[in-house]
Order: structure tokens, then sequence, then C-alpha cells
């Protein structure tokens, strides 16, 4: 795996790309210099941490025989204040479905993403508490 990096500005606007030609803009806090083009980098991994859970999540309810028809997680994420690097020490993932879903079926596949399958979430558990929980939106 690889990924570029190239500054854009002369500040801290940064665009990020991979083999694929996919792009990212990052750009810092304004107590730094930036200017609110891009996402932070620790929003960005805040990102990629619902995006590994939720690509296994999506895929283990399809092999459960349970597609959801939509899929959306609200992350938040709370960082060491007073420490250099200010890490994450607490992080909640709440996944809201939507389908006719089994709720015992839903609850088995975010646990089993977010405590064995997700890289991501394998990472950031090594300083940080991961906890999640979700809601269902029944199809009408």
């Amino acid at each position: 795996m690889k990924i570029q990096l190239k500054r854009l500005n002369d500040a801290v606007h940064f665009e990020g790309s991979n083999d694929d030609g996919n792009i990212v803009h990052l750009d810092g806090s304004p107590d730094i210099g930036g200017e609110g083009k891009g996402i932070r980098p620790m929003q960005l991994l805040l990102m990629s941490l619902a995006g590994c859970s939720s690509i296994d999540v999506v895929s283990l309810l399809k092999k459960m025989r349970q597609p959801p028809e939509d899929v959306r997680v609200e992350v938040s994420g709370e960082r060491a204040l007073d420490e250099v690097p200010a890490v994450f020490k607490k992080i909640h993932m709440h996944f809201i479905l939507k389908g006719n879903l089994d709720e015992a079926k839903v609850a088995k596949a975010i646990g089993m993403s977010v405590d064995k399958y997700c890289s991501v979430a394998r990472m950031l558990e090594k300083t940080a508490e991961i906890t999640w929980s979700y809601e269902i939106e029944l199809l009408r």
C-alpha cells in the first residue's frame, strides 16, 4: 500500500492521493495556520475507523442474509488534553442501520468488526477504549 501527500499552499493544506487516483484534502486547525480547506488528520483517523468497521458490518450482514438498506456511523473521540501527542483515549461509534434487520445479527456483526476484524480498531485500541451502540430504522 502506498499513498502520496503534497502541499497545496504556503500554510498546512495538503492533498493525499492513492494509486487509484482517489483524493482527500487535509488541513490543520486554525491555531496552526489551517484554513478549513480539508479534514484534520485526527478527524480522518475517526473516519477511517468508521469506514473500516462499516465495510466489515455490511459484508458480515450480507453473509447473514441481513443486507442493510443504509448504514451511517456517528463517531466521537476524546483525546488526552494534557499530553503530547494528544492521542485518543475514548472513542464511541454509533451505527444507524436501515432495514428489516435482526437485532441479534446486527449486534453480532458490529461486535465482530470492532472486536476482531477491523484493522483500524485493532490499532486504535492500543491507546483508546472503543465502545459502540446501534439503532435500526425499520423499512415502511
